[in-house]
């Protein structure tokens, strides 16, 4: 078997889907005897995870699976190997770095206080 990294792309549409498009960028790790089977497998897995729910408003929201766009073989896992790459714009860079610094800050709560939570 092979190693594939798929990404499953899902649409968000909340009530009558009169709000900014939303969509969710999923990557998933596939084992598959090559990229035709990673490939059915992974858009299976975005049919089969489709599902809609009642949120508090009592408005339906949706995740509606669009599809496989991206299919990437793992040939040679080795450690510190980059498995994605996005190149992001954001309208204000220091919002965006302030964000990241704050993500990565949580990641990194010292031994000594994680013990006491």
């Amino acid at each position: 078997m092979n190693w594939f990294v798929a990404k499953i792309v899902y649409q968000i549409i909340c009530g009558q889907g009169v709000h900014q498009p939303q969509f969710d960028e999923q990557l998933r790790l596939i084992s598959a005897g090559n990229k035709q089977e990673a490939w059915q497998k992974a858009a299976s897995i975005g049919q089969q995870e489709q599902h809609s729910f009642l949120n508090q408003k009592k408005e339906l929201v949706e995740w509606r699976f669009i599809n496989v766009p991206e299919l990437y073989a793992l040939d040679d896992l080795k450690d510190g190997m980059e498995i994605y790459s996005r190149v992001e714009e954001p309208e204000n860079e220091t919002s965006y770095v302030a964000l990241l610094q704050m993500k990565a800050s949580q990641l990194q709560v010292p031994k000594v206080l994680a013990l006491n939570l």
